[in-house]
């Protein structure tokens, strides 16, 4: 049998195949809130190893796409638990997604009008997900505002805040930071968007500091063994570059090997795009060699483009588990589809983004 089909402990879980469902924002949760149809959603793929739901926002000022869920209300937890009550009846584990988007926002979502936030002031190339009139649609991000150095312990406080009521009040089994694509925690790390002249900013040991305080406060929150942490080294999503992410990144992962981790889980290439990016080259092996040579022994997570021959080449020889997204999206018997090499639907990229059932939970599994 492939390895791909055998279980792994994974921090506190014992997961029943390598098999990952990726987070994938599908920005149907009106006022933040998810709906029933999420349930529906999540428990059908509840086969797959380990579920990951879609990025959700830490606290309002973390939210930067319409109609995504968040974790910062009583409404939010109450139906957050709806989704993982269903989840876990159905067999499966899942764990949330925590996000804060700093400058990958606009005006229109943040509190009382504001600019989103950032750790300079500089307007991402990018744009985010807007309703007007019921309809959904792209428009450029606003010019954010830089985060003053006394901010950024609450940012801190609202992830381990989100973390523990994920668990306790939610009913996840655990919490993946999102320090990926662009993203607050990435924005920090990497020179393109991080030109902060404090504590915070220059050398690699500064822009690294608000990812580390974060992951060792969730971590000490929740337990190390019921936190992930996604990162992408090169990925160009959301107009975020590094001037030298090998050095970066090796950094990061000596500094996370205390925490006793669940699982890292890496974005291999441009995310969505490319894996390998000619004029970012990156060694994955060298970056899962720095973490396991200063004791780290968190599983790892790959992500990018894999389909099952490509997956059963990763595992075991240089990760534990894979994640799929847009094969997920189609096939909510994803793990049963490529355990007997069954033919996979196609997903409607028309209906990744806002709308109702059509193209979330109506597509067909096998009989």
């Amino acid at each position: 049998m492939s390895t791909l089909f055998e279980p792994l402990q994974v921090g506190a879980l014992r997961l029943p195949n390598r098999i990952v469902m990726a987070p994938l924002t599908r920005n149907r949760s009106p006022n933040a809130i998810p709906t029933p149809l999420a349930a529906t959603y999540y428990t059908q793929r509840a086969s797959a190893g380990l579920l990951i739901t879609e990025a959700t926002a830490i606290s309002h000022q973390g939210q930067g796409y319409a109609d995504v869920p968040g974790l910062y209300s009583t409404e939010q937890l109450d139906a957050w638990k709806k989704v993982t009550d269903s989840v876990h009846a159905a067999g499966g584990r899942i764990v949330v997604q925590l996000w804060h988007v700093g400058r990958v926002s606009h005006v229109a979502l943040q509190p009382d009008g504001q600019p989103p936030v950032a750790p300079s002031a500089i307007t991402a190339k990018t744009k985010t997900y807007l309703v007007k009139d019921g309809v959904g649609g792209f428009e450029p991000t606003s010019e954010p505002r830089a985060l003053r150095a006394d901010e950024l312990p609450g940012i801190v406080r609202d992830f381990r805040h989100a973390a523990r009521h994920a668990i306790s009040s939610a009913g996840f089994d655990g919490v993946e930071v999102h320090g990926a694509n662009g993203y607050l925690l990435d924005q920090f790390l990497k020179t393109g968007a991080n030109q902060r002249t404090d504590d915070y900013g220059g050398s690699i040991e500064n822009r690294a500091r608000l990812l580390l305080e974060v992951m060792r406060a969730v971590a000490e929150e929740v337990g190390g063994e019921r936190t992930g942490l996604r990162l992408s080294p090169v990925t160009p999503a959301n107009d975020v570059v590094d001037e030298n992410p090998q050095a970066l990144f090796e950094y990061v992962m000596r500094e996370l090997a205390p925490l006793k981790l669940a699982y890292i889980h890496i974005i291999e290439g441009a995310t969505g795009g490319p894996r390998e990016i000619p004029d970012r080259p990156f060694d994955y092996a060298a970056l899962r060699q720095a973490y396991t040579s200063a004791g780290g022994q968190a599983a790892w997570m790959v992500n990018n483009g894999y389909d099952k021959a490509l997956a059963e080449q990763a595992v075991p020889a240089h990760a534990d588990l894979v994640a799929f997204g847009k094969p997920f999206i189609a096939n909510p018997d994803l793990v049963h589809r490529l355990h007997d090499n069954a033919a996979l639907n196609e997903p409607d990229k028309t209906t990744f983004y806002g709308g109702g059932a059509k193209g979330y939970t109506d597509y067909p599994a096998l009989a």
